[in-house]
């Protein structure tokens, strides 16, 4: 019959029937609006049928004014299914949860594998590891993403110069590049050592060669400052110079700061929030309800489900909420004075050498316009002036520089 998929989450029942009477039952049942089915007829006094769970309560009428006996064969569909089931839920029970368990533990992290680092190295990165709550045990879900692994392991480690991070099923897998150790010295030819820049002599330090200039002494980028070639005239030698020659320099930087400014700062107040991801819905699980604040930035971050070495149709979704402020900084007179000259130092050291030493700073020029601190400062830097100059043969002219070294010029 038609829509008789519909009887079996109802549920159906199986009946048979004996008696002398079964015509007079069945014309009684089809007069009640009662409906049946698959009836089939075996001997002259015995019928079997089917019938909806909810209209067996009428059958006992009938079959009492037809002197029939009615005995039920078979229960099938939605009511029983489930009552087998609450018969059975322990094992359905454990089933669920021997899943669920399974899927949990594919979800952790089992395993930390760590390659091309030495023991030292590899003792920092587990170090790191331990401070960002990455280790054995720990849910997948709750752990920042690999790319944030990656980049807080390269600038927290200094002895690295890269590092790989690959999540492979329950296991880490760092695959790090150290940096190289310093290259042995080249071979470095005859050379004189000259003045990459206007400066004053400071100090001199010479390891080879002959020295052309002393202390106190201005010379001009390209000035020969220590001779590779030393000894009487009919019989010079030949050297790579080599040592420091400092000397005093100067430059001058000019910057501005506004005596008032407004920027964006996190505050440390953060709300998490965790969600089951299926096909690209959002199904909310943790973290529910507006954050209490108004001002804030999202982060958001996904993590397969896995379960063994298969991924899932599933993702578990994680939004990081980090309340933001707004801070206004208001300077007073002196201290954007103050500021400005730290903000020149730190401008400053952008160009000089590592080794170099600011040995002096001076206003040059200050003043306050449009709200904002203008400040022109001159610095007085002792660093290294030489650089190499190589020899290419010896000439009436390194002769003369070399007589002529400790003549001085004035600074323009």
């Amino acid at each position: 019959m038609k829509n008789q998929w519909i009887h079996t989450f109802s549920g159906t029942v199986k009946v048979k029937l004996t008696g002398k009477g079964i015509e007079r039952f069945l014309n009684q049942l089809t007069r009640n609006g009662v409906s049946i089915w698959n009836v089939k007829k075996h001997g002259s006094e015995a019928v079997t049928f089917y019938v909806n769970l909810q209209d067996v309560k009428k059958l006992r009428i009938p079959a009492r004014d037809s002197n029939c006996k009615i005995r039920f064969l078979e229960r099938a569909g939605g009511p029983f299914f489930l009552r087998k089931l609450w018969t059975n839920s322990g094992f359905l029970a454990g089933a669920f949860l021997f899943l669920a368990l399974m899927i949990l533990l594919s979800n952790m992290v089992w395993g930390i594998e760590i390659k091309g680092a030495s023991p030292a190295t590899e003792h920092q990165i587990r170090k790191e590891l331990d401070r960002l709550g990455i280790g054995v045990g720990k849910l997948q879900f709750s752990l920042d993403s690999v790319e944030s692994i990656q980049k807080e392991l390269t600038d927290k480690v200094g002895a690295l110069t890269w590092i790989g991070v690959e999540l492979k099923g329950t296991t880490y897998h760092f695959q790090a590049v150290e940096k190289s150790e310093p290259k042995k010295a080249e071979v470095i030819g005859p050379r004189h050592l000259v003045a990459k820049r206007k400066a004053a002599i400071y100090k001199i330090f010479v390891e080879k060669g002959e020295p052309v200039v002393e202390v106190n002494d201005y010379v001009k980028p390209g000035q020969l400052l220590v001779s590779g070639l030393y000894g009487k005239e009919d019989d010079l030698k030949v050297v790579a110079a080599e040592g420091k020659i400092l000397g005093e320099t100067w430059y001058t930087t000019k910057v501005e700061l506004p005596l008032k400014s407004t920027f964006q700062v996190y505050n440390g107040n953060e709300k998490k929030k965790y969600s089951i991801i299926v096909a690209g819905k959002d199904l909310p699980v943790w973290g529910f309800g507006k954050p209490e604040f108004s001002e804030y930035e999202t982060e958001v971050s996904e993590q397969p489900v896995r379960f063994f070495r298969w991924e899932l149709p599933l993702k578990v979704g994680k939004k990081t909420l980090r309340e933001r402020e707004q801070v206004t900084r208001i300077y007073s007179k002196e201290e954007a004075i103050e500021s400005a000259k730290d903000l020149a130092r730190k401008d400053i050291k952008n160009y000089l050498p590592e080794n170099a030493i600011i040995k002096g700073e001076k206003i040059l020029h200050q003043s306050i316009e449009n709200d904002k601190v203008k400040l022109t400062t001159h610095f007085t830097i002792i660093e290294d002036i030489a650089e190499g100059q190589p020899i290419i043969k010896e000439t009436e002219n390194d002769r003369r520089l070399k007589n002529d070294g400790n003549t001085t010029s004035e600074p323009n």
